[in-house]
């Protein structure tokens, strides 16, 4: 071109705009690569390196025998990239819909489906490199869809908690949530023990996010939680569970609460309530309230009623102030104590006299007012704390209550009455179970034990918990008299006939208890419960039952004391108690010594 035709000043504009865009372009580089270098060679060594987690295996729980109750299985979240699939495994797509239960119309949407489109402010189609299939497949169903070979279809691993027994001891073991966090029960109180320790590893990925597994640079292996292992026996347990089914199909009550133990080390064999819930569904609160999560057996309070009576016999007995033999007038309403008169109780059978051991067999409200008389305000609270009332019991499940007992300072004028028929009082489930333990194990106060080790995938112990006495209430001595006035409310003169069970000897305790509604006593509501234990010469199996508001009736004999009954045999069978009478130690070949140590076979 002729430089006649260019305007020099124009010219030498160009060249100048030109050469400061390559200036300032040139800049640009050096401030980038000189000055910013570091910075942004660590944005890029971020982007392309990733810390992966690798989530820790969750330990096993399991009963007394081996069998697991709540376990950790890997599941798959299966889905398919429609920019990897191919024509020809259209065909397999009704069998990839069968596996995963999915509708055939859903997964070929997802195959057909390749882009989306992008934020709503913007106009870009994004490509689908990811279209979920199914959540929470099992292994052996990931296995067939992989076996299928389709292309672009796969799954990413998660571990998923799992309760095989399904409603089976759940307020026992608890659950964990949809974030993986423990929620109650065992799960919960020994989640630093089950829950283990994560793994990771540092690695990096391509511009398309996959993993370059060559250019690892750290790996952690996970240590996956330890075990363990309930002194809960899974079929002493199904044992309570169905007869509480039976309680709530005959009487349509409120609430049922039931616990087996042993006397003389505290474990607990089984504990279960009513209403319950399954664990694998504890997200459904349509079929399954929140409020069905509640292990009523530490968390709810009733009076403990004619069930407490043992504790002002068997203070009264062990300061030595009375015989079994000392009779007392129950025939009068009214009584001097302390310069005052006051009303007695009223009683459901009215006697003129009854000795020590009638007013426990009769279960007289008058002649334990008496006792509690003689005890006196202190004495008694102090007996009743003794025997585990107003604390907890020290239940490894968490979430227990203390329960009532009032400061002999705010008691009122008719406490010292009332207290010894189990009024003025109130306790859990299992404060009761506790206390009648305290007879069966002659005088001392057991922990009630829940777990029995941690153990790790080895079977080898890392921590035991041994039985665990508390203190000692009563003498034995004492003990075994009280214990043979039980018998006799086992019996045909007692008040829990229905609790007696042939060629063996049971003592327990009735309980009828009048619910405060609207803050007065109610004639229609009632509380039945019965507590007791046998064989009654050599205790090995205590067992309560406590039905909140039953239909019909509210009598402890007639609703709860046959459900001991029928849990009492079902456990003798399984567990092969010996017989009481010596005549029939015929019986006593076909059932071996009691040992829960021994595991079933595999």
């Amino acid at each position: 071109m002729s430089r006649a035709f260019v305007s020099s000043p124009r010219a030498n504009i160009v060249y100048s705009a030109i050469a400061l865009a390559f200036c300032v372009l040139l800049g640009r580089l050096v401030y980038l690569h000189i000055w910013k270098h570091d910075e942004l060679l660590a944005q890029v060594e971020n982007n392309r390196k990733v810390m992966e987690v690798v989530k820790a295996r969750r330990g096993n729980i399991v009963d007394v025998r081996g069998n697991i109750l709540a376990t950790t299985r890997t599941s798959y979240n299966v889905g398919v990239d429609p920019q990897s699939v191919r024509e020809e495994d259209a065909a397999l797509l009704p069998e990839l819909a069968r596996l995963l239960g999915v509708p055939l119309a859903e997964v070929e949407a997802a195959f057909e489906t390749k882009t989306r489109k992008g934020d709503a402010s913007s106009m870009d189609v994004r490509l689908i490199r990811w279209a979920t299939l199914a959540k929470g497949v099992d292994e052996a169903t990931y296995e067939a869809v992989r076996a299928l070979k389709i292309r672009g279809v796969y799954g990413n691993s998660q571990y998923a908690r799992a309760y095989p027994g399904k409603q089976l001891a759940a307020h026992v073991l608890g659950y964990i949530n949809h974030e993986e966090t423990p929620v109650t029960g065992i799960e919960r109180f020994f989640d630093y023990y089950l829950r283990g320790q994560d793994g990771w590893r540092e690695t990096e990925r391509d511009g398309r996010r996959r993993e370059l597994a060559q250019f690892r640079d750290r790996e952690v292996e996970p240590t996956n939680g330890l075990n363990v292992e309930l002194n809960i026996d899974q079929m002493v347990q199904h044992i309570v569970e169905r007869e509480i089914d039976r309680v709530v199909g005959d009487f349509d009550p409120k609430s049922v609460s039931v616990i087996v133990s042993e006397p003389r080390t505290g474990a607990v064999l089984a504990m279960a309530n009513y209403p319950t819930y399954d664990p694998n569904e504890f997200f459904d609160t349509k079929k399954y309230p929140i409020d069905w999560q509640r292990n009523r057996a530490l968390t709810d309070v009733i009076e403990p009623g004619s069930t407490f009576k043992i504790v002002p016999a068997a203070a009264a007995l062990n300061e030595g102030i009375v015989q079994p033999d000392d009779v007392f007038q129950t025939g009068v309403a009214l009584v001097s104590y302390k310069g005052r008169n006051l009303k007695l109780p009223a009683d459901h059978h009215v006697y003129d006299q009854l000795s020590v051991k009638e007013i426990v067999v009769k279960s007289s409200n008058r002649g334990a007012a008496h006792l509690g008389m003689l005890l006196g305000e202190q004495r008694l609270h102090d007996y009743a704390a003794a025997f585990g009332f107003g604390d907890k019991t020290g239940c490894a499940l968490g979430g227990e209550v203390d329960g009532t007992l009032h400061p002999v300072r705010n008691w009122d004028g008719l406490t010292i009455t009332r207290m010894p028929m189990g009024h003025a009082i109130s306790a859990t489930p299992m404060q009761v179970h506790s206390a009648m333990s305290v007879i069966a194990n002659d005088g001392v106060l057991m922990q009630p034990q829940i777990v029995k080790r941690i153990f790790d995938s080895r079977g080898q112990n890392l921590v035991s918990f041994a039985p665990k006495a508390k203190r000692r209430v009563v003498s034995a001595e004492v003990a075994h008299e009280v214990s043979e006035m039980l018998t006799q409310v086992v019996s045909t003169e007692g008040t829990a006939r229905k609790a007696m069970i042939k060629n063996y000897s049971v003592a327990g305790k009735t309980g009828t208890t009048q619910k405060i509604i609207d803050g007065r006593y109610s004639s229609r509501h009632h509380v039945a419960s019965f507590t007791g234990f046998l064989p009654a010469e050599k205790p090995q199996l205590v067992i309560t039952v406590v039905v909140d508001d039953p239909r019909g009736t509210g009598y402890g004999g007639s609703v709860s004391a046959p459900a001991f009954r029928n849990i009492a045999e079902a456990c003798i069978t399984y567990l092969g108690i010996r017989p009481s009478k010596p005549d029939n130690s015929f019986l006593a070949l076909e059932h071996p010594p009691y040992d829960r140590s021994r595991r079933l076979s595999n």
